[in-house]
This record gives C-alpha cells, sequence and structure tokens, in this order.
C-alpha cells in the first residue's frame, strides 16, 4: 500500500492506521449514541459535534491508505 507520497507504507505503519481508523469510528458510534439519549440540548449538541469530529478523523485517517 503506498502512502500519500507515494512511498510504501510499512507493516507497522498500515497496523496504526488500521488501529486509528477503530478507535474513530467506535467514538463517533459512543459520541452519536450519547448524542440520541441525552436530554439537555447543549450536551447534546457538543455530543454531535464530537461524534462529527471523529468521523472526520476517520475520513483523513482513511485517506492514507
Amino acid at each position: 500500500c503506498l502512502g500519500k507520497d507515494g512511498s510504501e507504507m510499512t507493516t507497522k505503519e498500515l497496523l496504526y492506521i488500521d488501529d486509528a481508523l477503530g478507535h474513530a469510528q467506535f467514538l463517533t458510534a459512543q459520541f452519536e449514541k450519547a448524542a440520541g439519549q441525552l436530554t439537555d440540548a447543549g450536551m447534546q449538541q457538543s455530543a454531535k459535534q464530537m461524534a462529527e469530529q471523529y468521523r472526520q478523523m476517520y475520513k483523513r485517517f482513511y485517506e492514507l491508505v
């Protein structure tokens, strides 16, 4: 697998990215779940914002491979 600069990524780098993708996916789901359960509008909005931040993080990591 090639990185953005065209160089081949090492197994260790790929494993790191895979791990980061999993964490970002998990945290996105957790914040989405929390947003659906919270009754305070401010807290709900904060949870939605965090979910979006982790969704964007996932996208950035995914674009590395």
